[in-house]
């Protein structure tokens, strides 16, 4: 996240780019002494998860509906193997995330051939056949009573406190934003903005484009991953709802709300969501969805650009007056270097 940050303003004075790094490093810091814990540790599991489908929709343009298959593979994964193992839970996070990287190859491989909305569909139809697949075998996964007692173990550390735990968490989610800002800045992640921007000339360029698909959804689902299994062993628990479409569809709110393209704006997106959530549900009322719903409606239609697409956008018109304002599109947190595809 800092790195990011920093490549993010660099084009600003140091004095401001240091004040906003050390503005984000205490607000991940700090959030367990605002909020309470568990309730901040989801915001960073979200904000990973939707932070890793905007590195598949945001800059390859592919728009998945089926992302539950993989943050909820990772959350039965990880369970398991931190209940039969008694592994530390690092082991059994990055041990889900793997699993969710391999179940995305096969996935992968059958739907980069398509595009569009029968790409978002074939991804939604496998999403559901996971689902019925955790239904069914209800000896491994617990079925609709769900994966019980996952432990949290970590040698020589009490992780029963939550707020310890969040700080334990807290670096496998710094590691996996890196992650994904490192893709996006490499030239790999170059090639694949030009697979977005314009395939064909991409593939006559002599670019293998479905080879560089496949490999982005597969590090999207073990980031989406990654999330799923901190998710699981934050609350001790895996169940239907991980892998049902639904959590496909709060992650596209989360990414669209923070800025499609814009990676970070993703966490902000996730934060408010959550937030939103808990001080509903805690409030008495039940029908979340309609607020949550009507929250994204009105940002969609006055934040064309999301949250954090829409504070970039105004930053750099600022920085440049005088600039024609382009129309909105996708809005990147790198510069336009990088949307040029290596020779």
């Amino acid at each position: 996240m800092i790195l990011a940050l920093a490549g993010a303003l660099r084009r600003y004075p140091a004095g401001v780019r240091w004040g906003l790094l050390a503005a984000g490093l205490l607000a991940a810091f700090g959030l367990p002494w605002v909020l309470y814990p568990p309730v901040a540790a989801d915001i960073l599991c979200w904000g990973l998860f939707a932070v890793a489908f905007d590195l598949l929709l945001g800059h390859a343009g592919l728009l998945s509906f089926g992302h539950a298959a993989f943050w909820g593979t990772s959350a039965y994964a990880t369970g398991l193997i931190a209940i039969h193992s008694g592994l530390p839970f690092y082991v059994a996070v990055l041990g889900g995330a793997a699993a969710a990287a391999l179940l995305a190859a096969p996935i992968g491989y059958l739907a980069v051939r398509r595009s569009g909305i029968y790409f978002a569909m074939v991804t939604l139809a496998f999403a559901q056949m996971v689902y019925f697949i955790a239904n069914q075998w209800g000896d491994v996964t617990g079925g609709e009573n769900g994966l019980q007692g996952i432990p949290r173990e970590l040698p020589g550390v009490d992780l029963s406190d939550s707020f310890v735990f969040y700080y334990a968490m807290l670096p496998v989610v710094l590691l996996g934003l890196v992650t994904a800002w490192r893709i996006v800045r490499s030239p790999f992640g170059r090639v694949v903005a030009g697979v977005r921007e314009n395939p064909d000339r991409v593939r006559a360029l002599g670019y293998p484009v479905d080879r560089y698909k496949l490999v982005v959804f597969v590090a999207s689902a073990f980031l989406s991953g990654l999330a799923g299994g901190l998710y699981a062993v934050n609350h001790g628990f895996a169940s239907l709802q991980e892998v049902y479409w639904t959590t496909s569809g709060k992650v596209v709110v989360m990414t669209v709300l923070g800025g499609i393209g814009t990676l970070w704006g993703s966490l902000i997106g996730a934060a408010a969501v959550v937030r939103l959530e808990d001080w509903l549900s805690t409030a008495g009322f039940e029908e979340t969805g309609l607020v949550t719903g009507s929250v994204f409606v009105v940002t969609v239609l006055v934040f064309r650009r999301g949250v954090w697409g829409t504070l970039a956008h105004l930053l750099r018109y600022r920085a440049a007056p005088g600039t024609a304002e382009p129309e909105p599109h996708l809005e990147h947190d790198h510069d336009d270097t990088a949307q040029r595809v290596p020779s």
